[in-house]
């Protein structure tokens, strides 16, 4: 997002960031309401137009927004999208992924809320690694023709009573709702929702073999002080590193052995 569209995106996200605050706001009910606005929003193409306009008073937007959800979302839900409609928006598109974006928050705070945001964000990462093996699977998942009902079927086959209800209704929504998105770069983006949940960064780490504790734990600690941030290691093996270990934080990826990347991260640190 740009200019306008970024401001409001961020405007909302402490508008929302309050309203959970609140032990009153049930975060799964907020974030269910909020996905059925998208869902509406990126149906409706000339309603989105109509209520990013920027040549219409923003109340009058605001309370189009109210009759049109009355009855259909909570209050709460209902403020939080007049006030979003009240925004200036570069693209009437940046309207619908800001809501689906509030949604997914909406459900990681649920999580943290319940202390079990870590056990979320690895069950994102396990799913991707599985769905990048099994190209069936990712298949079945994307095909156009195939309806939501049978891959929320699949889903519940693959997830029920293996993975936590947030990550269930996370990857459900993308699968039945990817909205033009690959299923790899949704996954990765929903991964990436849930570390900056925790105020932390994201390093994907490949190794020959399983690291130990002490091995994870410091790798973890020499990246955090690297980056200047907490440091959440998604942990993959993949015996064709022949014994070495590759780090990928954003978009910079780090190659070489443990001892040898350490040794280079203490060096940098004490320069």
């Amino acid at each position: 997002m740009n200019g306008a569209s970024r401001e409001a995106l961020a405007a909302a996200r402490e508008r929302l960031d309050a309203l959970t605050d609140s032990t009153s706001v049930d975060a799964t009910q907020l974030a269910d309401e909020l996905a059925a606005v998208t869902a509406l929003l990126d149906r409706e193409v000339s309603l989105r137009r109509v209520l990013t306009d920027p040549a219409q008073a923003a109340e009058g937007k605001a309370e189009l927004a109210g009759r049109l959800l009355a009855g259909q979302v909570g209050g709460t839900t209902a403020d939080l999208v007049s006030g979003l409609v009240r925004s200036r928006w570069s693209q009437s598109r940046d309207l619908v992924d800001t809501v689906e974006e509030l949604a997914i928050i909406a459900d990681l705070t649920a999580a943290q809320q319940s202390n079990v945001l870590d056990d979320v964000e690895d069950e994102l990462f396990r799913f991707g690694r599985i769905v990048a093996s099994n190209t069936g699977l990712r298949s079945a998942l994307t095909d156009h023709a195939a309806g939501a009902g049978p891959k929320s079927e699949l889903l519940r086959s693959l997830l029920g009573g293996r993975a936590d209800a947030v990550t269930e209704r996370l990857v459900a929504r993308l699968v039945t709702a990817p909205r033009g998105r690959s299923l790899e770069a949704g996954l990765e983006s929903l991964s990436k929702l849930a570390a900056e949940r925790r105020n932390r960064m994201v390093a994907v780490v490949t190794s020959a073999v399983p690291l130990s504790d002490p091995q994870k734990q410091r790798l973890g600690d020499a990246l955090a002080k690297l980056y200047g941030r907490p440091m959440h290691l998604n942990l993959d093996v993949d015996p064709e590193v022949l014994g070495g270990i590759r780090v990928q934080v954003g978009d910079e990826v780090i190659n070489g052995s443990i001892a040898d990347r350490l040794e280079d991260v203490a060096r940098r640190m004490a320069s």
